[in-house]
Parts: C-alpha cells; sequence; structure tokens
C-alpha cells in the first residue's frame, strides 16, 4: 500500500481524510518526528497549504524519507464579510479558543447576509517538487444558536444546503459525503 504524509496534527482533519482516502496508508507529522511549527504566512488557501507540504517535504528530503505529502488548508468564507474570516478561519478571533472564533463571527454577521461556504485545497507535493492541487467548496448558511458537536471549528453553526443540518449535527458519513474537504479529495484521489 502507498504511503503518504498528511502535513497536519489536526486529529479531525487527519481523521476525516483517513476516513474518505482508507485505501492509502497515511503517515501523520507525529509518525515521521515532524513536530515544528508552521508559520502559515499565505494569504490565499493554496499559497498555505503549499507552505506546509514545502516544509514536511524538506524534512523528509533531509531525513531520507522518499514519500509524498498531502496538505491541506480550509476555512470558511462568508459572503457578506467579502471573503472573510478564509485562510484565518483558525485564528478570527482566538488562536485557541474556537467559542470566541464563533461568536466573533455570528456578531459581525448581525444584520447581514449569512450565506457560507467552506473551502479546502488539498495539495499533493512530489519529492521532485512538483504538486497538484485540487479545490472543493460546501455551501450553507451561518446560524447564531450552537447545534449538535461544538468541538470542532464552525460546524455547529454552518447550516449545510446539501444536509438540511447543521454539520455538528450530521453523522461523520453525512458531513464526509459532501464535505469541502471530501470534493476535493474527490478530485485529488485521480493523481494517487
Amino acid at each position: 500500500m502507498r504511503k503518504i504524509v498528511l502535513a497536519s496534527n489536526n486529529k479531525h482533519k487527519v481523521k476525516e481524510i483517513k476516513e474518505i482516502l482508507s485505501d492509502i496508508e497515511l503517515l501523520t507529522l507525529n509518525d515521521i518526528g515532524f513536530n515544528e511549527e508552521i508559520d502559515e504566512t499565505g494569504t490565499t488557501f493554496l499559497e498555505n497549504a503549499l507552505i506546509k507540504a514545502e516544509t514536511v517535504s524538506n524534512f523528509l528530503k533531509n531525513n531520507n524519507l522518499d514519500y509524498d505529502v498531502l496538505s491541506d488548508d480550509s476555512g470558511l468564507s462568508c459572503i457578506a464579510l467579502d471573503g472573510k474570516p478564509g485562510v484565518y478561519s483558525a485564528r478570527y478571533a482566538s488562536d485557541h479558543d474556537i467559542k470566541l472564533n464563533r461568536t466573533k463571527l455570528i456578531n459581525d454577521l448581525k444584520d447581514k447576509d449569512k450565506k457560507a461556504y467552506f473551502n479546502c485545497t488539498l495539495v499533493l507535493y512530489h519529492i521532485d517538487g512538483k504538486y497538484e492541487y485540487a479545490e472543493g467548496k460546501t455551501y450553507g448558511t451561518i446560524i447564531e444558536e450552537e447545534k449538535g458537536d461544538t468541538s470542532f471549528g464552525y460546524d455547529c453553526i454552518f447550516l449545510s444546503d446539501d444536509l438540511k443540518k447543521t454539520f455538528g449535527e450530521a453523522t461523520e458519513q453525512e458531513k464526509n459525503s459532501v464535505s469541502h474537504r471530501f470534493r476535493a479529495l474527490k478530485q485529488i484521489k485521480k493523481y494517487l
């Protein structure tokens, strides 16, 4: 079975991607001994995904490991906020408190259109520096009351157009069938 390094330690993302790509052995950053903090200084999802992929790929080369790297950058974009929080989704109000991020977003959307979408950009980065990328989006509406599991990002306030419930209320299987990550992974699979 082919092994690919997933450039993330986010346990929710790792679990989701492993479930969707169940036919590929995915190694985490912990598995390869990578414990550096990667500065996401890009202004787009693609730039940040590439920064992560290149950093991990260089680590692999320096340690004589020959694996491709799969990296992801994703976030929530609101139409009325000109795409914000976007690449700053994980640190919109706070680096460490997603509840504060959700509260800020709800307050910023007061009396505004609540239409939003999750975006995921994936990069499959090869040891020779070549790469492919794919983008997936899923659309919905931001609601003010948290519903369902509140542990993962904005899921509990994102009412999915496809599912007619929040991602926080959805089962993993339901979410994985329509999510932005699933849609990007479906495209990237053709390169695997």
